[in-house]
């Protein structure tokens, strides 16, 4: 029976899908900022942080929204940078959120990538608190605002021994303590942003934690061009006697205030704790049931120590470890509990001694002999090889502009062998039809395949296979145009080549000697 998980992942995918084939056209896959959604967003804490500092030095606990209005009107210092810090806090939540989305609708949040997808929603939580904290120092009618509703949150809980609401009623003028442990925490909150984001990166190998420099420089200019003309505005000041007539209201970090200001306090408790556990849980509400990809497991029989295997996974799932037989100094081991069952450890291994089970070299090897042996004689000109995730979804289909299409689940799980049969059995060219690098979600699987392609990496396609006859390209899950474009250049390059010879008893490599220098990344 479907579950709601899966048709809701489907309908994300949906949505993604020709939103990042627009933005492939306009900026090209390298510098797609959907593609970019995480590593933007620690740009931009970055930016939130070096501008804090600055204001920081302004702030004063005894006058904070004078202070801050000061701040407001310089004109070529102090007012920019109050509205940049202020536009890339907005900017950072909106990334979160749409990487938080990216990683469901890739299924890509549940087994081993679990701990990155809580620690995430711990990071936003963290990310918002702060931002909380940051309007009340401000003391305007918004700061006003959330101060009262922090206070009718807190009062619920058996946790003061009278309540915090009457300190906002007039009574009493608001004690400096109060803005001094704001500011504390606007301060000390940034310090666990850092260490909650070194857990979410623990779990990957060569983690990319900033953008593209082009596109980088573009998303602080612009947010500065934005700062410069069109400045934050800052409402008027906190009274506790009066009900401001205007108030500004930041949607990206008080877009909850509209759901829980009309509900008591006990009740919104309720649905915050209902919600978050439901995004919390999200790794196993999405984990297949009665289904657990296999893990890679190796072969020591085969294993040479070569360590590519070890540097080329994407998780840090592969150790060397001494062996004792002789055969070679180390030998390559698995641990099950990191191994997102990517497939890359297969193409990344010579002699096919690692992989998960079904998905080795060895099993590649049989399948692609299997698919060419089950070939019309008119379909020998050029096969697409596609990945499952991305290359316009056509590894569904049989054919696709007339050229039978061979699936693999990600193109860095693909062994360098399979392309060498294909030529060498007759077909004229192989189109390789991966996702975007950036958008791999095995994370560097057609960096791999490009290595071993055209830079001699470890299972490097061979010298004698005819690479004229090899395309790749890069399309996302909404870009089949761009495969049906490979296929026709495809077509036309083979063309004008003399036809392939047909081997009819193929011999591949299968073993190799053990390999005693290191290898490089």
């Amino acid at each position: 029976m479907p579950r709601i998980s899966d048709a809701l992942q489907r309908c994300s995918r949906r949505v993604l899908a020709p939103l990042d084939a627009a933005c492939n056209r306009l900026y090209g896959w390298r510098h797609n900022p959907l593609y970019q959604s995480g590593t933007i967003a620690v740009a931009l804490l970055g930016v939130v942080l070096i501008t804090g500092v600055y204001l920081l030095f302004f702030y004063r606990i005894g006058e904070p929204y004078g202070s801050v209005a000061r701040l407001a009107d310089q004109r070529w210092l102090g007012g920019w940078i109050r509205s940049f810090h202020r536009y890339a806090s907005d900017a950072a939540v909106v990334a979160v959120a749409v990487h938080a989305f990216r990683m469901f609708a890739q299924d890509r949040s549940w087994g081993p990538r679990a701990l990155a997808w809580v620690s995430g929603l711990v990071l936003l939580f963290v990310v918002l608190v702060c931002g909380w904290t940051g309007y009340v120092m401000v003391w305007d009618a918004q700061g006003l605002t959330l101060a009262r509703e922090g206070a009718r949150f807190l009062d619920v809980l058996p946790l003061f021994s009278e309540p915090i609401g009457r300190s906002f009623v007039g009574d009493l003028e608001i004690p400096s303590a109060f803005f001094f442990l704001n500011l504390f925490l606007h301060v000390a909150l940034p310090v666990a942003v850092g260490l909650i984001l070194w857990v979410h990166v623990a779990r990957i190998a060569r983690p990319l934690l900033l953008p593209p420099r082009p596109l980088t420089w573009g998303v602080v200019l612009l947010l500065l061009a934005l700062s410069v003309f069109v400045p934050a505005s800052i409402g008027p000041e906190a009274d506790l006697f009066r009900v401001a007539e205007r108030a500004p209201f930041d949607w990206f970090f008080n877009f909850w205030l509209p759901f829980t200001r009309p509900l008591p306090a006990w009740l919104a408790w309720i649905g915050t704790i209902v919600v978050s556990t439901a995004l919390l849980a999200i790794p196993w509400i999405v984990k297949p049931r009665g289904v657990r990809r296999a893990p890679s497991v190796v072969d020591e029989r085969l294993c040479t120590g070569c360590r590519t295997c070890y540097l080329d996974c994407p998780y840090e799932a592969i150790s060397m470890v001494p062996r004792d037989d002789g055969r070679a100094e180390f030998v390559a081991r698995v641990d099950p509990a990191l191994c997102v069952s990517c497939g890359i450890c297969s193409g990344s291994c010579a002699p096919m001694g690692v992989g998960p089970r079904g998905r080795t070299g060895r099993d590649q090897l049989a399948g692609v002999k299997a698919f060419v042996a089950a070939l019309p004689a008119d379909h020998r000109a050029a096969v697409v090889i596609a990945c499952t995730h991305g290359a316009g979804r056509v590894s569904t289909e049989v054919a696709v502009a007339g050229v039978r299409v061979h699936d693999v689940d990600c193109l860095g799980n693909l062994h360098s062998s399979v392309i060498e049969y294909l030529l060498r059995s007759g077909v004229g060219g192989v189109l390789i039809a991966s996702c975007p690098p950036r958008d791999c979600r095995n994370r560097e699987g057609p960096k791999w395949l490009e290595q071993r392609m055209y830079f001699g990496r470890e299972a490097e396609l061979k010298q004698r296979v005819d690479r004229r006859r090899i395309l790749v390209v890069y399309a996302g899950e909404g870009e089949r145009g761009r495969v049906l474009d490979g296929v026709n250049v495809l077509h036309a390059r083979v063309a004008a080549l003399d036809q392939p010879g047909v081997e009819t008893d193929i011999e591949i490599d299968l073993e190799c000697e053990p390999v005693p220098e290191e290898v490089t990344p």
